[in-house]
């Protein structure tokens, strides 16, 4: 896990969406461009985004939506020279702190079913696989995987 002074997790701000549209674009087969972020940050009522600094430079992101005691993960990626050091865990042990205080109950996501690495990643922090959205991405299906956070 990364030393906790070194490392800063904020809110996403506008100021933040070049930074991240460059790490998505640097990330993804098929990226968001900035104007997705900039409308999740303004208009979307359900949207939590979180941002890791590292020397008051963003590193890596992580954007969400609650809706009532689910939580589903929208995006999550962590630029090139920062991968492997815990930055991933750090942003999604944040927001489940940040959500379970809030009520949430389950977190969920989709991955490319070829993506071995992320869905083993995943597995690590107690994710499952639930079920499948076909032709969720333009080329490929999409895995659900789902995490209990909490049971009344």
């Amino acid at each position: 896990m990364p030393d906790e002074p070194d490392y800063i997790i904020d809110p996403m701000t506008l100021e933040d969406i070049e930074a991240v549209a460059a790490i998505e674009q640097a990330s993804f087969r098929d990226p968001w461009p900035a104007r997705y972020f900039f409308t999740e940050l303004s208009s979307n009522k359900l949207a939590r985004y979180l941002v890791v600094r590292h020397n008051n430079r963003v590193v890596a992101y992580i954007g969400s939506w609650h809706i009532f005691e689910e939580v589903h993960i929208t995006t999550l990626a962590v630029e090139q020279g920062y991968r492997r050091q815990g930055l991933a865990t750090l942003l999604i042990a944040s927001l489940i702190d940040k959500t379970e205080a809030l009520g949430a109950e389950i977190i969920t996501l989709e991955v490319r079913p070829s993506n071995l690495e992320a869905r083993a990643f995943y597995e690590t922090l107690g994710f499952a696989t639930v079920g499948l959205r076909k032709r969720y991405y333009q080329d490929e299906d999409a895995l659900i995987m789902t995490r209990v956070l909490c049971t009344k």
